[in-house]
């Protein structure tokens, strides 16, 4: 099945938003752009990697999650709430608001060989949160054993210090986990070579 996007023009007072959603599978995110008049104004983008881990997950349900994500957006708009749907400048949280963002933090740096450090921070909006449990696996197959793992200290950040296996060196990318009590966030990240 091809995942098709959507894409409409709404009207409040007198703006004109045109509001486009699709789906970006080799991230494992749901995107959607806010545009007046050519300039994109705002977005709104959620992980779906942890969905992929359940197993009746399929693109179907991606598509329904994308749907539902866009008429959520074109509603808020309609209603003059452009705030509420284009998300935190914290970052990217799990469909279904896990609560938590995290973000790759020495990502820019590129991976020379197999053992690799990398740093992570992990917020609840723009609060930074101690103690959060960080967890890295390969990104395929989705059930992939957690390769390393550490916890947040007083800023939110933690160093995850692992050895790249064979899927994460073919597919470029991990999978990583935070969670802190019943809050998570589950992202897919592509690293350079």
């Amino acid at each position: 099945m091809t995942i098709f996007g959507f894409n409409t023009d709404v009207k409040f007072g007198d703006v004109v938003y045109h509001v486009q959603s699709e789906a970006r599978q080799g991230d494992m995110l749901l995107q959607t752009l806010i545009f007046v008049k050519g300039q994109c104004i705002g977005k709104r983008t959620v992980s779906y990697a942890q969905k992929t881990t359940e197993p009746d997950f399929s693109e179907q349900a991606m598509h329904e999650l994308l749907k539902s994500q866009h008429k959520a957006v074109l509603e808020a708009l309609q209603q003059g709430r452009l705030e509420s749907v284009t998300g935190s400048d914290a970052g990217i949280e799990d469909v279904g608001d896990g609560g938590l963002t995290v973000r790759w933090t020495n990502a820019s740096e590129p991976i020379e060989g197999t053992s690799v450090a990398m740093s992570f921070q992990v917020l609840e909006r723009t609060t930074k949160v101690s103690g959060a449990v960080v967890t890295v696996a390969a990104s395929s197959p989705a059930s992939a054993p957690t390769v390393a793992s550490a916890e947040t200290d007083a800023e939110g950040n933690a160093t995850v210090r692992l050895s790249l296996t064979e899927d994460m060196l073919q597919d470029s990318t991990v999978m990583v986990r935070a969670s802190h009590g019943t809050k998570c966030a589950t992202r897919k990240f592509r690293f350079k070579k």
